[in-house]
């Protein structure tokens, strides 16, 4: 099949221009396409000759050679004690809840990943929550934050 295929492509234009022989036959390598040529693997495949080189960098090759590697397992706290850093981030939603608020902030103690959340009708109320927030962990835990 694969002979059938090749012969019927060196019937057109670009017979022996290696880059589409390079994308006909799946983005081979340069050095492949030269041991085929050499062993004659693919019926029909022209000779290419050695100073037949492709000098254009073929963009889906090089993205298949890209490998991806895993994120990382272990997690890195930047703090190293309770209360020491604070994220906090400001949330909206499109249909407001039955108390008829439509943000939410959400306060994530870095050290220990335990997080809080507050609703609210208004942003204009993440401050008030905020100094809530706080007192409520610092007598939680007895100690103060960084804010």
């Amino acid at each position: 099949m694969h002979e059938v295929n090749s012969m019927l492509f060196t019937q057109g234009k670009g017979v022996g221009d290696i880059r589409i022989w390079h994308k006909q036959i799946d983005h081979v390598n340069l050095q492949c396409l030269k041991l085929m040529e050499k062993q004659n693997i693919v019926g029909g495949l022209p000779k290419f000759g050695t100073e037949k080189v492709m000098s254009e960098v073929c963009e889906a090759y090089q993205l298949g050679k890209q490998a991806r590697h895993p994120f990382s397992i272990q997690t890195t706290h930047v703090s190293s004690k309770p209360l020491e850093m604070i994220h906090l981030d400001v949330w909206t939603t499109k249909i407001k809840s039955i108390r008829r608020c439509k943000y939410y902030v959400s306060f994530i103690h870095d050290h220990t990943r335990k997080v809080w959340v507050y609703f609210m009708k208004h942003k204009g109320e993440v401050f008030q929550h905020f100094l809530n927030f706080k007192v409520m962990v610092e007598k939680e835990k007895g100690g103060a934050s960084s804010a």
